[in-house]
């Protein structure tokens, strides 16, 4: 799927090779909107393939997560002020997981991760106005992040996320990055 992306915000610092993505952050990349800190942030790196209504994206994330706000994994957006992005954030010392969905202003749900963080699978589908967003340890497993009210659109942009608010220089490398028609599974299906 990666032949289809196209970057908003290209990193200085990246390639495909063997189907995988590799990306070096920029300095100070970051997507949020307004919450607490009171400022507006659309520069991180988002290499996105658009999608004509519902779908299932999957994509397995691995970075080496250093600095506070170190963070990669999924997006979805419709624009600068709808959007979602998921995967693991460093922050209070640990690597979290959480999301951070975007409705005009961001909130952020995140908790320590308890598995290896170097090495995660997210998969996120879109239906009738519900995202649903699921975390992995081996890519067998589909256990519920999230499960929240989405805007139903046209229109769909999905692909890898990366930000350091911080810093520049997180190494991530995506790979089995799909996406496809929305799969219909019940909630506590797992598989």
């Amino acid at each position: 799927m990666f032949n289809m992306c196209v970057w908003h915000n290209e990193p200085r610092q990246w390639s495909l090779e063997d189907q995988s993505l590799h990306v070096s952050t920029d300095m100070n990349s970051d997507f949020w909107r307004e919450t607490h800190y009171g400022f507006t942030r659309d520069s991180g790196h988002f290499f996105a393939t658009e999608w004509q209504g519902d779908f299932t994206a999957s994509l397995r994330v691995r970075g080496d997560y250093e600095e506070l706000y170190d963070q990669a994994g999924i997006m979805v957006r419709i624009d600068e002020s709808h959007w979602i992005k998921a995967g693991i954030e460093l922050s209070d010392g640990a690597a979290c997981i959480g999301s951070v969905l975007t409705m005009d202003r961001s909130d952020w749900s995140t908790a320590p991760y308890v598995g290896q963080a170097s090495d995660l699978y997210l998969r996120v589908t879109v239906a009738d106005g519900i995202l649903r967003l699921q975390s992995s340890a081996d890519g067998i497993r589909w256990p519920l992040l999230r499960l929240c009210p989405f805007p139903k659109a046209r229109s769909y942009q999905v692909g890898p996320m990366c930000c350091t608010p911080e810093r520049n220089g997180l190494e991530v490398k995506f790979s089995e990055f799909l996406v496809g028609p929305p799969l219909s599974k019940a909630l506590h299906d797992l598989t």
